[in-house]
């Protein structure tokens, strides 16, 4: 892994040492995301690498990541990403991974998504929240993939967050389904005021909607 330390920015690790408390500060190397993503398309040993978990820095874990975005068959993404999701350790590596392939599959990743949120794994279902944020809010969207986030109980505060994330950008693309959650609250009461407060946040919601949601607070 020296290659990864001639990449490290010292600056960009100070910068991101506090926003990933998880990690041990001394496994960050410091190395920007898209400077490691490009670095993971011309990566040789992949096979030899990928196999090696658990890996000590959290850049080789960014890594891994992005040498699965890359896999271009699904059945071989999922494989990879279920090896691999259960030692992702943070947020960070979490909301980064994202696989190509999922866009063209979106029937056969429902399946998967289901499995995830059923984790008892922190970032798991964390990946499996943001899929459905990311892939099933717009024209695919449905109802019964709220009430299969609504439906998720957790003290992790990681899970949590996501929870709120994904309600708050529900609001910004379905708000007439997603404000009923709120209504009649369906979301415990952490969650139901971080999705209403990073629902303010967003320019994607009117000013209208956000003065009713302030008064929904609890």
């Amino acid at each position: 892994m020296n290659e990864l330390f001639k990449l490290a920015d010292s600056e960009y690790k100070k910068f991101m040492a506090p926003l990933i408390p998880t990690v041990p500060k001394d496994t960050i190397i410091g190395i920007r995301i898209p400077v490691l993503r490009k670095y993971a398309k011309s990566f040789k040993g992949t096979d030899s690498f990928m196999s090696s978990l658990p890996h000590r820095y959290f850049e080789e874990n960014n890594l891994h990541a992005f040498l699965i975005e890359q896999i271009n068959d699904f059945d071989d993404c999922i494989s990879a990403l279920n090896v691999f999701l259960p030692y992702v350790d943070n947020w960070a590596t979490c909301d980064s991974l994202r696989p190509k392939c999922f866009k063209k599959n979106l029937d056969k990743l429902l399946a998967c998504i289901d499995i995830w949120l059923d984790s008892k794994h922190t970032y798991t279902v964390r990946f499996g929240i943001q899929a459905l944020m990311l892939y099933f809010l717009d024209g695919n969207f449905d109802k019964k993939y709220l009430d299969k986030v609504a439906a998720i109980k957790s003290d992790e505060y990681y899970i949590n967050m996501m929870i709120a994330w994904y309600f708050a950008t529900a609001l910004a693309k379905q708000y007439s389904e997603t404000v009923k959650y709120l209504e009649t609250p369906k979301l415990s009461p952490l969650v139901h005021n971080k999705t209403i407060q990073k629902a303010c946040e967003s320019f994607r919601v009117t000013n209208e909607q956000k003065q009713y949601l302030k008064t929904l607070k609890i």
